[in-house]
């Protein structure tokens, strides 16, 4: 198994690019969607989030009302890191388990790891590469105002608060830019999934868990 971790900014194209993988045929695991599972109705951790930030945070269906729970640690970063503390270790184990049954189900796979908050979160980086969405901040600007609501303001605010573009293209092994034309950023795609393909094929027995 080749493993790869796919981060960069919010509204740095992180989707577009998961998405070509997975119709190239890379399996993907998404930091984000194991972080919805793990805070689920009745779960652990959400018991966890309503003892610590209040009852205010809990829908009436019992639902983690995402909008009240952001209000709080959105700029604090106190409150922040309880939220990753309770969050964090259950989106490790789901990813673990879910990449025990991918191994066991494909021992060859090419395996992406969507971790948008990678830099922040680690500093333990075990895999083959990292790839990092890349683009302007005006671009990512103006993506969130367009397609996600957001006051400019509000999307300044929300870039601000992430890892800099400096501290994302340090780590990263493959820069790709989605400034570019939707076509042109799925090539980069497509050619460092080849790339990334033949080096798999040359090392067959690689098995990076990558957690």
């Amino acid at each position: 198994m080749v493993t790869i971790a796919l981060t960069g900014g919010i509204g740095s194209g992180k989707t577009t690019i998961a998405k070509r993988l997975e119709e190239l045929g890379g399996v993907i695991l998404d930091a984000d969607v194991f972080a919805r599972e793990a805070v689920a109705i009745g779960s652990p951790a959400l018991r966890q989030i309503e003892a610590r930030f209040g009852h205010g945070v809990i829908l009436d269906d019992g639902a983690l009302d995402r909008p009240a729970l952001g209000a709080l640690v959105f700029g604090d970063d106190e409150a922040r890191g309880a939220l990753n503390d309770i969050v964090h270790p259950e989106v490790r184990r789901l990813t673990g388990e879910r990449l025990e049954e991918v191994l066991r189900d494909d021992p060859a796979a090419l395996v992406v790891h969507v971790i948008p908050l990678l830099v922040e979160s680690t500093s333990n980086y075990d895999y083959e590469e990292i790839w990092v969405a890349d683009a302007p901040a005006a671009v990512r600007e103006e993506r969130l105002v367009e397609s996600r609501g957001m006051s400019l303001a509000e999307a300044r605010a929300r870039i601000a608060s992430q890892a800099s573009d400096e501290e994302r293209r340090k780590i990263a092994d493959v820069l790709i830019d989605t400034s570019a034309p939707l076509d042109q950023t799925l090539e980069q795609v497509d050619e460092e999934w080849r790339r990334l393909a033949a080096v798999a094929l040359r090392a067959p027995e690689t098995q990076t868990y990558g957690v």
